[in-house]
């Protein structure tokens, strides 16, 4: 085998090896090829996703707002229990002083 030879044989090979490659590159983009149908598939497929992401904002916007509403709400409640407590706290005293008042008042009677 003279030089030209190995020359053109080794040509013949690398475009046969190209030849290949482009097939294969072919066959593969025509495999994979995204259809019409399945662009708008994916289309309702991420409107879709963004009303669920929409809704999902919502709920925790309305969570959030819930959640402050019911701690002022228990805020409040605990200060009027405190104050329904302290003045449970007064009374008591106050009849137990009205008693021991009328205890004395009959023991001096």
């Amino acid at each position: 085998m003279n030089r030209t030879e190995f020359i053109l044989v080794t040509a013949i090979i690398l475009f046969v090896a190209f030849l290949l490659g482009w097939f294969a590159s072919w066959v593969i983009h025509r495999i994979t090829r995204v259809t019409q149908s399945e662009m708008g598939e994916l289309d309702k497929m991420a409107q879709s996703l963004h009303e669920a992401e929409e809704t999902r904002d919502q709920a925790i916007t309305y969570l959030q707002q819930r959640e402050a509403e019911m701690t002022n709400q228990l805020s409040q409640t605990e200060a009027e229990l405190k104050a329904a407590m302290d003045g449970l706290r007064e009374a008591r005293q106050e009849a137990e002083e009205l008693r021991a008042y009328i205890e004395r008042q009959n023991v001096g009677a």
